[in-house]
This record gives C-alpha cells, sequence and structure tokens, in this order.
C-alpha cells in the first residue's frame, strides 16, 4: 500500500511517490478541469471516498525524525564530561590496583565505586531523557493542527493529518498549507514560501492554469509547509505526507542536531571549569603529600579521591529533572513550552505585550448593541446560542443582512448534551451571525437568494472585509469594518429604507454613537454596502462611494482570572502594555476593568500615531514609566514597539495568534502564541502556546520559569555546598601532617550515592516560595553562579567544613596516640572518619531543608512539605547507619560503629548550617521590610 503519495492523475509518468512536483497536466488544466482530473467535484469529496484514499494514502503527516535508539540514548549519558571524568579515574584507579604491591583491595573497591556512581546518574539521566522525550509527544498532541475542507459540499474541519489526494481545502489568511495543492479559486490570494525557497516575501496565488517548468514556480499550486499571508481561496490536494515537497526537503533537515540553550551551555562551561579545578587540586594534594614518604601510586589514589570529591557528578542529571519538571508544571497550567529557551528567559520577562482579545477576554463575542437610523437597538441573550431578541428588529434587518452575508464564519450545534454553540471561523463574525439570526434572518435563505461571487479579505491595513453578491437586480458589495476606515468610504446613510447624502452632521452622529459604544468596552464594527453593475469589480471600486447602514457593538467580557495575573505582574515588577487593533476607548475600557489601567491619564498611542514617531521617540515614549495601551495597531507596529523595548534592554513576552503576528513572535525573547484560536502559522513561530489562550497562564508560567531558575541554583549550593564539606577536612589534615585522609575516595561516593543525588533531584520539583512574584525580574546576564550563589555555597559549605573537620581532630586528639602511630587498622581513626562521612551526611540533611528556601522561612514553607525530599534525606541516613554497623560494609569502607552520643553530637552540628542559614534569612527579610517601609 502506498502511504503519503501523490493521487493519480492523468498524463502523469514515473514514479507517483517521488514528491517531484504535480503532474505537468494539472498546473496547466483550467480550473474547472481540475476536479475531474483529481477524482473530486466541487462540493469536494465523498465521505466514502474520503475513507479510501485515508486507506489508500495513509495520513497526511510526515516522518518522524531519525530518533536515537534506546541503546543510543543510554549509551550518550556516558559521554558527558563529568562521567568521561570519573570513567578516566575509575580506569586509571585499576591499573593503579595493578601496579600495587601488594595489593590493595581498597583501590579496587574506590575502581568500582567509581564506576556505580557513573552507572546510577547514567540511569537516573537516562529515565529522564526518555521521559521528557514521551512528555513533549504528549504535549505536541495537545496543539491542534487543523484545516478546513468541504466534503460532500458541507464545510468541516479536520486534523491536517486526515486531508488525502482529492480534498477541497478553504484556505484563509493566517492557515498553513496542509498539502501539496492546486488552487481553484483565489481572491487575493497570497502565500509566504519560505521554508521551501527561502523568499520570505508573500507571493500571489492564481487558479488560472500557468505552462510547465519546476514545481514550485507553478503560481496556481500551494504547499505544504507554507503559510496564507493574504486572500482567501480553495485549492484540491494533490500531493499529501513525505510526497509533498515540504516532505522531500523535511527528510533532508530531520536529523539536524538540535542547539544548546544558554543555560546548557552555562553548566557545560562550569563543568569544564569543575573539572580543571578538581584535575589541578589534586595534583596540588598530591605534590604535598609527596615527602611524606608514602608510595607514588598510594598519593595518586588519594588525589583521585580529592578530584573524586570536587565532581558534582548527579548535576546533569538534575538539571534535566528540574527542567522536565518545569515544563510538566506549566503544562497542567495551559503553558506549553516549545524551546527549552523559553523556560529561562521566562524568569526574566520585564515586559508582556499582550493582546485583548482572546487574551484578556473569552474571546466568546456577544452583539449587545445595533445603532441605526441614529437610534439604539438592544440585542438580548448572551455566547453564540441564537436566543433572545433585536428591539425594533425591522429598522436593523438590512443591516444585518449585509454583515451576515460578509461573513466566512458559521455557527455549529451542540452535538450533544454537554456540548454548547460553538463558532467555526472568527468569533466577530459568529457574533454578527447570531444577531442576525435573533433578528429572524436565515444565512442560508439570504445565501441563497444572494450567491458570493468574489472577495476582497480582511486584512489589517484597510481594517475592511468586502465580499460581492449576486441579486436579483444586479449585484451587491457587502462591507463591513472598523468604524473610522469605513466611514470614510461612506458617502451615503440609509434611513428609512432611502439613500441620503451623509452629511456632516450625520457622520459626527455616528462618530459620536460609535464612540459611546467603544466607551462601555464594545467592539465596534460598522456595515456598509454598494450596488454593482459587474461580478469583479476593482476592490477600490467596491469598497468606495458606500452607504452607511449603521454600526454594531459586540461585547467580549474579561477573563475573570486576569484581573489577579495582572496584579502578580504588577508585584513581579513586570511591565503589562495592552497592544490590540482595537477602538482607544473600548481598549482602555477593557484595561481597566482587568487592571492595566489604574490611573487617570493613561498614554494611549494609535498605530497613527506610531508612524509619526521616529526611533528616539519611540524610545522616550517607552522609557515614560505610564501606563500604556496601543490601540488601532497593526503587526508590523507590534514588532517595531517590541524591538524597541529590547534596545531598552528589557526582556519581552509578547502575545500573538495572527500570521502577521509571526515576526513579532520569532524577535521577541519569549513568543505567546494562542493555542486554541491561534493560526498554525503563529504558534510555528512562538516559543510557548497557551492552550487556553488566557493571560493568567502566562503570568503562572512566569512564576513558575522563576521557580525553575532558582530550584536549578537551589540544588548547585547544596551539591557543591558539601563538596566543601568533603575537601576542607583533606585539606586540613595535609597540611596539619596527618598521615591519613579524614574521609576516603569510598566514603565520598557513598556520601554521593546516598546523600547528593536523591535530595538534589527533589529539590529539583521544589514548588516556588510564595514571594516569587514579589521579587523583581532576574537580569537577563545574571549568571547561574552570582556572587549571591558563591557566598551561600561558602557560607554553608564553610559551616560543615568546620564542623566535620573539628569533630575529626578532637575524636583523633582525645584517643592520645600519636600522628606518625596511626595505620587505617586503628580503631580510633576509624571512628573518627566514620564521624565525618556520618557528620557530612546529617549535615545535608538539615543543608537540604534550609536551601529549599531563599529568604522564606523553612518553619513557614513547611518542615514537610517536601515529602520526596525527606524520603531522599532519609535514605541517605539510613545508607550511613548501614556503613557503620553492618560488618561486610565496615570492611569496604573502613568504619567503626558509632554510640548515641556520636550520633547526638553529629546532629547537633548538623543543625547548624540550617539555624545559620535561618538567621541569615531573617537577616533579609528584615533589611526588605525597611526598604519598603515596614519595620516588619
Amino acid at each position: 500500500m502506498d502511504r503519503g503519495t501523490k493521487a493519480p492523475v492523468p498524463g502523469r509518468g514515473g514514479d507517483e511517490a517521488s514528491g517531484s512536483g504535480p503532474a505537468p497536466a494539472v498546473p496547466a488544466l483550467p480550473a474547472g478541469e481540475v476536479f475531474a482530473a483529481l477524482g473530486t467535484s466541487r462540493r469536494g469529496l465523498s465521505a466514502a471516498q474520503a475513507r479510501a484514499g485515508l486507506e489508500r494514502y495513509g495520513a497526511n503527516e510526515l516522518p518522524r525524525a531519525g530518533r536515537r535508539t534506546v541503546w543510543r540514548q543510554l549509551a550518550a549519558q556516558f559521554t558527558d564530561l563529568f562521567a568521561v571524568v570519573l570513567i578516566v579515574a575509575s580506569g586509571i584507579t585499576f591499573l593503579a590496583y595493578a601496579l600495587q604491591e601488594p595489593r590493595n583491595a581498597g583501590t579496587v573497591q574506590l575502581a568500582v565505586a567509581i564506576l556505580g556512581v557513573v552507572v546510577l546518574n547514567a540511569a537516573i539521566g537516562f529515565a529522564q531523557e526518555y521521559s521528557a522525550e514521551r512528555t513533549a509527544q504528549a504535549l505536541e498532541a495537545m496543539v491542534p493542527h487543523t484545516c478546513r475542507v468541504l466534503r460532500d459540499g458541507e464545510r468541516l474541519e479536520l486534523p491536517a493529518r486526515d486531508v488525502v489526494p482529492g480534498d477541497l481545502v478553504t484556505l484563509e489568511a493566517g492557515d498553513a498549507v496542509p498539502a501539496d495543492c492546486r488552487v481553484v479559486e483565489a481572491h487575493e490570494l497570497a502565500v509566504n514560501n519560505a521554508p521551501l525557497t527561502g523568499e520570505s516575501d508573500a507571493v500571489g496565488r492564481t487558479a488560472d492554469p500557468v505552462a510547465g517548468g519546476p514545481p514550485l514556480e507553478a503560481r496556481n499550486c500551494v504547499f505544504m509547509g507554507t503559510d496564507v499571508v493574504a486572500g482567501s481561496g480553495r485549492a484540491v490536494v494533490y500531493a499529501s505526507g513525505a510526497a509533498t515537497e515540504f516532505g522531500r526537503i523535511y527528510r533532508l533537515a530531520a536529523a539536524a542536531p538540535r542547539q544548546k540553550t544558554p543555560l546548557q551551555l552555562q553548566v557545560a562551561s562550569m563543568a569544564r571549569r569543575v573539572a580543571g579545578a578538581a584535575l589541578a587540586i589534586g595534583a596540588l594534594m598530591f605534590a604535598v603529600r609527596l615527602p611524606t614518604g608514602q608510595s607514588a601510586v598510594t598519593l595518586f589514589v588519594f588525589a583521585l579521591g580529592v578530584m573524586v570529591a570536587l565532581v558534582p557528578e548527579g548535576l546533569p542529571a538534575t538539571l534535566s529533572v528540574s527542567l522536565s519538571i518545569g515544563v510538566r508544571r506549566m503544562a497542567r497550567r495551559h503553558a506549553l513550552i516549545k524551546q527549552l529557551l523559553a523556560v529561562e528567559a521566562l524568569g526574566s520577562t520585564t515586559v508582556v505585550c499582550t493582546d485583548k482579545t482572546g487574551t484578556l477576554t473569552q474571546a466568546e463575542m456577544t452583539v449587545t448593541q445595533v445603532w441605526a437610523g441614529g437610534a439604539p437597538h438592544p440585542v438580548s441573550g448572551v455566547g453564540y446560542e441564537p436566543s433572545g431578541e433585536v428591539a425594533d428588529a425591522a429598522p436593523v434587518r438590512e443591516l444585518l443582512r449585509v454583515a451576515g452575508l460578509c461573513c466566512d464564519a458559521r455557527l455549529v450545534p451542540p452535538a450533544g448534551r454537554r456540548e454548547h454553540w460553538r463558532v467555526l471561523g472568527d468569533t466577530t463574525e459568529g457574533a454578527l451571525l447570531v444577531v442576525a439570526a435573533k433578528a429572524g434572518l436565515d444565512r442560508g435563505a439570504q445565501e441563497a437568494a444572494a450567491p458570493r461571487v468574489t472577495e476582497f479579505p480582511f486584512d489589517p491595513e484597510r481594517k475592511l472585509m468586502t465580499t460581492v453578491h449576486r441579486t436579483g437586480g444586479g449585484y451587491l458589495a457587502c462591507v463591513k469594518g472598523a468604524p473610522g476606515e469605513l466611514l470614510a468610504r461612506c458617502t451615503g446613510v440609509e434611513r428609512d429604507g432611502r439613500r441620503e447624502p451623509l452629511t456632516g452632521a450625520v457622520r459626527a452622529a455616528a462618530v459620536a454613537a460609535g464612540d459611546e459604544l467603544a466607551s462601555q468596552g464594545l467592539r465596534v464594527l460598522a456595515v456598509a454596502r454598494r450596488a454593482l453593475d459587474g461580478p469583479r469589480p476593482a476592490r477600490e471600486e467596491a469598497e468606495s462611494a458606500l452607504t452607511l447602514l449603521g454600526l454594531v457593538g459586540m461585547l467580549d467580557p474579561p477573563r475573570p482570572e486576569v484581573t489577579d495575573a495582572v496584579t502578580a505582574c504588577r508585584r513581579a515588577g513586570i511591565r503589562v502594555v495592552m497592544v490590540t487593533g482595537d477602538h482607544p476607548l473600548t481598549g482602555e475600557a477593557v484595561a481597566r476593568r482587568v487592571g492595566i489601567v489604574r490611573r487617570p491619564d493613561p498614554v494611549v498611542v494609535t498605530g497613527a500615531r506610531l508612524d509619526t514617531m521616529d526611533d528616539e521617540a519611540l524610545d522616550s515614549l517607552l522609557a515614560e514609566p505610564s501606563e500604556l495601551l496601543l490601540c488601532r495597531v497593526a503587526p508590523e507596529h507590534k514588532m517595531r514597539v517590541v524591538t524597541a523595548f529590547q534596545r531598552r534592554g528589557e526582556v519581552v513576552a509578547v502575545t500573538g495568534d495572527g500570521a502577521n503576528d509571526a515576526p513579532a513572535l520569532k524577535h521577541a525573547d519569549i513568543g505567546v502564541a494562542m493555542g486554541a484560536s491561534g493560526t498554525d502559522v503563529a504558534r510555528e513561530a512562538a516559543s510557548m502556546v497557551l492552550l487556553d489562550d488566557s493571560f493568567a497562564s502566562i503570568a503562572a508560567a512566569v512564576r513558575l520559569g522563576r521557580a525553575v531558575y532558582q530550584n536549578i541554583r537551589k540544588f548547585l549550593v547544596y551539591l557543591f555546598s558539601h563538596n566543601i564539606g568533603e575537601l576542607v577536612p583533606i585539606l586540613a589534615a595535609t597540611f596539619a601532617g596527618f598521615p591519613l585522609v579524614p574521609i576516603s575516595a569510598v566514603q565520598i561516593l557513598a556520601i554521593d550515592l546516598g546523600s547528593d543525588v536523591l535530595p538534589a533531584l527533589a529539590l529539583g520539583a521544589e514548588p516556588p516560595e510564595p514571594d516569587v512574584m514579589d521579587r523583581p525580574p532576574r537580569s537577563r546576564h545574571e549568571r547561574l553562579f552570582s556572587a549571591a550563589v558563591v557566598g551561600r555555597i561558602l557560607f554553608l559549605g564553610g559551616i560543615q567544613a568546620a564542623c566535620v573537620s573539628a569533630v575529626f581532630f578532637w575524636h583523633i586528639g582525645s584517643s592520645g596516640i600519636p600522628f606518625d602511630d596511626f595505620t587505617e587498622d586503628t580503631l580510633a581513626y576509624q571512628e573518627a572518619v566514620t564521624m565525618v562521612q556520618a557528620g557530612i551526611v546529617l549535615s545535608q540533611f538539615f543543608n537540604a531543608l534550609t536551601v529549599r528556601t531563599d529568604r522564606q522561612s523553612i518553619l513557614t514553607a513547611g518542615l514537610l512539605t517536601n515529602p520526596a525530599l525527606l524520603a531522599a534525606g532519609g535514605f541517605g541516613v539510613a545508607l550511613m547507619a548501614a556503613i557503620s554497623y553492618l560488618p561486610p560494609l565496615q570492611a569496604v569502607f573502613n568504619t567503626a560503629p558509632l554510640d548515641a552520643t556520636d550520633w547526638a553530637v553529629l546532629t547537633g552540628l548538623g543543625t547548624l548550617p540550617l539555624l545559620a542559614d535561618e538567621a541569615r534569612k531573617g537577616w533579609l527579610r528584615r533589611r526588605a521590610g525597611h526598604r519598603k517601609g515596614d519595620p516588619r
């Protein structure tokens, strides 16, 4: 069975699945003959034909990129720099064992232990990578990829993967072309072929036949992976899946390696520095202890122990876990992260440029007022269910008839008890269709009486949409759009069924009525018409000398959760700027409802004013600490504003849903597309997709993004502070002239296994601190190892190191045995090294609790609120007890049993890092309170 191939067409020769373009006959055929050539009709495929096509050609999807096998994924875990360093260290230790005379079993135990740590971390890293890959696949499935087709004459919205050759696809601005198609109807249709040709300019498409040539040069064909940037049309699919032009290119590019994010590069750079420092300090310890008379092999093994103490081998695994958990948590809050870079940038966001409709509001338009003949006509009912009525409907029926004819959307009745009326297409048009139904108009009858013959689709520049219809007396242009732009094209107004001149007074009354509706927070559209002589007028003719029919005001209520989200962003030092194409009064009314505007004098700038401002003036405007609203703006204005904010050093998140928003989404630090109402083009350009379209999900993602970065820093503090606790006693013993080490390399690895990796993983899952949104954004230039992080590592690690070093020398000194008489079999030495190891483990247990928060007291956060961390710490303590008391493990680690007094002393010392850090946090809270004028 062929999968993803081209439909057989007359005149075709060669391999149907080669992806070499349409049959030469298809572009050369007149549009009317294409249907028969591709086995379809103007009504599209029948349901039976579609099923047969799906069975024959397979799903319309590209082959998945070649994934690494499980074994390759597992093997890749052993190529990390830390893993390589430890593997080499293990190999050298095995070699040292072979060269020792007499051979020391402890050396081979060390080599095996090092390999054990490498294998454990590889297993954790592999499990997380595999889980993250499965999660990413599941999350991608949550984003809709649909297209509109005609089947049996019915307009349907289908998953793009279900499209088959012969399907009649409808195309509108913002759509991604689902397959390779031959255009059969075009209304100012233009596409962006950049994914195929590299040329980003819009290219016009036609339904006319063209001569033969390369497939990509056929101006009557559109191709999978390209975007519709303007106009509308219909096209018949002739190739799907891998047989498309895009499929051919995709196969070549699918195996391209992924680029690392800045965070990953920072960690890689840190790994190189830490590995270099570990090797240098190990070499220094070898040189310092060489004059003691110990064998070179023994000293070399000792130096390896120092190096192992400094290598945070669990860091790569914990980093992967933290990022994966952050992505999953954001998905639960309806924010799908497409690029890890967005996770990092979210924590630094300083400005959010947000759309109004659908993001701040519910995107469920309801017409509440119709203005015609100089009088308002209230409308009852809410939502898309056509129940309610228009007050005194007779004078506005012509307005609503014309508005309904100038719509592409369709009302879809509920299919079951739990479903509601919904709109297939633009929500604004859906509201117009509903109010027309409330006025008693039957859309089907109206369209049958006045079939559409051509159209001029809406575009953001002229802010109008026009359709031309054939009527019994000739042809009629139906126009709807922004009141300002449409009124400028009107020369007459309809009153009581008669056309009258549009005088200055009437024009002023219409403007005043529109402003009054907009001041109520309503979105306002004007509706007009014009009689025409022929079916194919020029756009300028169809949209001039219009007769104004009236205004329509529709309400899009704010989302209830947005006000709290805007307040949270204000507390977090994030500036929220509304960017909307609506009337300034409408924009301000909604902005006040959701809390973006609180002052009586916000700065409201229109797109027309932006056009008059140079970059310097725009920079000055954005530098003002005022509440800013950008209204009546086009997508290019949004792009310019984003660029201007970035020139000022701001980290900008910008929302978008249309095809023309794609440049701004790509250029922003975080491009946020709408998952429910956005176009495929916008979702492809964005780094984050809101599955519910709500601004509150942006605020939630910022909060979680800050938490991810904080958690990474928490486990960095945790990992590196205990490395200091392991290294300092060794250095202290060396410079004090003690012949043996206070903690062996095997003990260090046991600490890493029991008290290092698992607690760090639990810290990576720590929920956000309550005050995370009360802090200013993190600087985009701030590094992971900031001065504050390094200071905290030294602070906590220094306390640990001082405590375990004091315990070691106290126990050694209290034995009364001279330094030179100590051997590895001396009981006092075995007890001392056991106390050092146990002291580090207990100290790390309390250290894990204190690093959970940066400022908040651990008592406020709750000692039991991270059970995974308590379980991981408890496992480390239990492993330490086994090493102390079980004879087989005593033989491996050269330890001795500790009594209750020893454990009590070590527990008391272990709490010192927690108590000291609690004092530091209290000082920080008091200082922050004084800065706010609150003495508490």
